[in-house]
């Protein structure tokens, strides 16, 4: 069913009303995101998704925030509900591995609550030493 859709890196294809719609009241970790900082978010980065190859509607949506040469992190992952389970997903991560490889990065980093499982199928694993990771939150 996958071979209904289609992968792209280009970010002016990007729905950014609707990825705004699903990050801001579908996910778990944007809800509530402002429209201008999704909008920032899109601009300052590689955005990626996979859309129905007849309608031309998105499906899928994952960003990547990088200086290109060492460091990546990717997120706001998001496939739409009614796709998952089809092959869309993993055919958003294959097209985002693909696009990274070529950059030699040393260090790729993602958060998830739930789909560990997908991003291991990618090379992605637990951190190693993860006391030596930090991180600063704004409250």
């Amino acid at each position: 069913m996958a071979s209904q859709y289609f992968f792209s890196g280009e970010s002016d294809r990007i729905d950014r009303a609707l990825v705004h719609r699903w990050l801001s009241e579908a996910s778990y970790w944007a809800l509530g995101r402002p429209r201008a900082v999704q909008d920032a978010a899109i601009d300052s980065s590689r955005n990626y998704g996979v859309w129905h190859e007849i309608s031309g509607e998105q499906v899928a949506y994952a960003r990547v925030i990088t200086d290109g040469v060492t460091f990546a992190w990717l997120c706001d992952v998001f496939v739409a509900p009614e796709v998952r389970g089809v092959g869309v997903g993993k055919m958003l991560m294959s097209g985002v591995i693909a696009d990274l490889e070529p950059l030699g990065l040393r260090r790729t980093l993602l958060a998830t609550a739930d789909a560990h499982g997908l991003y291991e199928q990618y090379g992605f694993s637990e951190l190693p030493v993860p006391s030596q990771f930090m991180a600063r939150m704004r409250s």
